[in-house]
């Protein structure tokens, strides 16, 4: 299995351009919240086992076997999706179906504009692992803001460099 900084380091590659980064910090939640919503439906056992609770379990067993502290951070993250793709998945099927789209697309729609500006394409067209680690991109990029995991920054950055600006998109 790869470690966290072979994951990261691989997204981190397709993922320099800092208005990319950018992108991601709204386009990722919605997507994740989007498929939270959407497959919130159908529910069993009394409501509280769906689909989306069963793809959070797996997502969260993946990032507690890369690491114990970002996993369990991953954890409650993907819990606060699923409650709220419950909470919408109660309403109208018109209410709970168009919010999950329209998150869904509107999520895609900002992830593809910043990878107009990397100039390259995302992550999981050459590795579907990328749709679980870009979540977790975003988690330990919002760390990196904040002061937090040097260590693990430095690990990525001697992989792939630092950030950089794509010349050829910059003056858009």
């Amino acid at each position: 299995m790869k470690s966290l900084v072979d994951h990261l380091s691989q997204y981190a590659a397709y993922h320099r351009d800092p208005r990319n980064i950018v992108t991601h910090f709204i386009g990722i939640p919605l997507i994740v919240l989007a498929v939270a919503v959407l497959l919130s439906r159908p529910q069993w056992a009394g409501g509280w086992l769906s689909p989306a609770m069963l793809v959070a379990l797996a997502s969260a067993w993946f990032y507690l076997r890369l690491e114990l502290r970002l996993g369990v951070l991953m954890t409650i993250l993907l819990g606060v999706c699923v409650w709220a793709g419950q909470a919408l998945a109660q309403q109208s099927t018109l209410l709970w179906l168009s919010s999950g789209v329209a998150m869904f697309v509107i999520g895609w729609v900002i992830q593809f504009v910043g990878h107009h500006y990397e100039g390259r394409k995302p992550a999981f067209v050459d590795d579907v692992t990328g749709l679980i680690v870009g979540p977790l991109f975003v988690v330990v990029e919002l760390a990196f803001l904040l002061g937090f995991r040097h260590d693990l920054k430095e690990q990525i950055e001697a992989r792939v460099g630092g950030e950089r600006v794509n010349p050829k998109r910059a003056a858009v």
